[in-house]
């Protein structure tokens, strides 16, 4: 009877220890459905195998448990407000997100309200950062993205003629797609631009309209639903310019789409498999024990660079808690300036607008036989 005695006080006193351990809260500002609830999920993979990797921080000398605190903003402006005010309801000392800059813009004012800093994740829009002092980023910017696409086009595809389309007020369409042409008009070429209101499925007389110029590129930064449809519709046309997209276009979901098609598909993108053998291994191995993940991904294991991001925005969030020595949100947000970490995707530092310092990007295309993103080149903008 005394041994049972002692073996239930000292279940009582772990599920005691247990009640009382620290947790941070993290928020997760990101797109579980919409038109970018794919690549939302993609990115909010990465952030989950660095929890999973990774489950605790030690703050000011004490152990926290990290905890992950979700809030989806349903790729809609509209709805990201709702969101953050979700994760601001529930106590978060920091924010990673958004996968989209509209909704990150969207929701920027609840959090600066708040005194909750917030990490875009792959954002790329200036916006994000521009003028606020609670908004940081890890990832690099449409106009250097835009530069290194036209750079693409026109020196090494040869494109002298390129026709832009994005969606009719989406800040990070119409933002990529200006940048792009700023560069490629800068270069001698020459760019019809377009817009398609939100919704739309059919986008044959878009193609239509890029043949009848001429076009050598057709330049498509827009999400997943809609450049899946795009690719499967050129693919009906035979088109013979190639599809060139920013990093949203960098999914599986779109590798899938120019599967089996005669569609040249490139984008640029944060991060290529191999560039680190561990967390690429690693991570596979998780999907591989996951179902939910793996149908989160996808349907298989290829990385998407999003994921990267997500996993070192992870990092980059604990290093700033380490920091401040607290988790209060307003230290957080004094500390993060200062913070620096050597991720996957590279080293990552902030300038003066809370924008990481990024050089580099990588350049992949489709494989149509396979359905596998390959590596091109890594484009760098004089």
């Amino acid at each position: 009877m005394k041994k049972v005695l002692a073996i239930v006080l000292a279940m009582m006193l772990v599920l005691s220890a247990a009640a009382m351990a620290e947790s941070v809260k993290i928020g997760v500002f990101e797109p579980a459905s919409g038109d970018s609830g794919a690549g939302g999920k993609q990115e909010m993979l990465g952030m989950q195998y660095a929890n999973k990797e990774t489950p605790t921080v030690e703050i000011g000398g004490t152990t926290y448990d990290v905890e992950l605190v979700y809030a989806d903003n349903g790729s809609d402006t509209t709805k990201a407000p709702s969101a953050a005010n979700t994760l601001v309801d529930a106590g978060v000392s920091v924010v990673l997100g958004s996968y989209g800059s509209g909704v990150s813009i969207a929701g920027s004012d609840i959090f600066k309200n708040a005194n909750i800093p917030a990490i875009g994740v792959t954002c790329t829009n200036p916006q994000v950062t521009a003028g606020n002092s609670h908004y940081f980023r890890v990832c690099f910017l449409d106009p250097f993205q835009g530069t290194v696409l036209a750079n693409y086009a026109a020196k090494e595809l040869g494109a002298t003629v390129a026709y832009t389309l994005g969606e009719l007020g989406n800040d990070y369409d119409q933002g990529l797609c200006t940048y792009f042409k700023q560069a490629f008009e800068g270069l001698g070429g020459t760019v019809m631009h377009e817009d398609f209101p939100t919704g739309t499925a059919d986008f044959n007389s878009y193609l239509t309209n890029a043949t009848g110029i001429g076009a050598q590129v057709f330049f498509c930064p827009v999400s997943i639903a809609y450049s899946t449809q795009i690719v499967q519709q050129a693919a009906s046309q035979n088109v013979t310019f190639p599809i060139l997209g920013g990093d949203t276009l960098d999914s599986n979901v779109v590798s899938n789409a120019a599967k089996g098609t005669n569609v040249n598909v490139v984008v640029t993108t944060f991060y290529q498999e191999g560039a680190n053998p561990a967390f690429d291994e690693g991570f596979k191995a998780w999907l591989a024990e996951d179902g939910e993940a793996l149908t989160n991904n996808g349907g298989n294991d290829i990385i998407a660079g999003v994921t990267a991001m997500g996993y070192d925005a992870y990092y980059v969030a604990l290093e700033a808690l380490k920091a401040a020595g607290t988790t209060d949100s307003a230290a957080v947000m004094a500390a993060l300036p200062a913070v620096t970490y050597d991720g996957v995707s590279g080293h990552i530092e902030f300038d003066e607008t809370g924008d990481a310092v990024r050089t580099t990007a990588y350049v992949k295309t489709v494989n149509n036989e396979t359905g596998d993103w390959e590596f091109v080149t890594e484009q760098t903008v004089d």
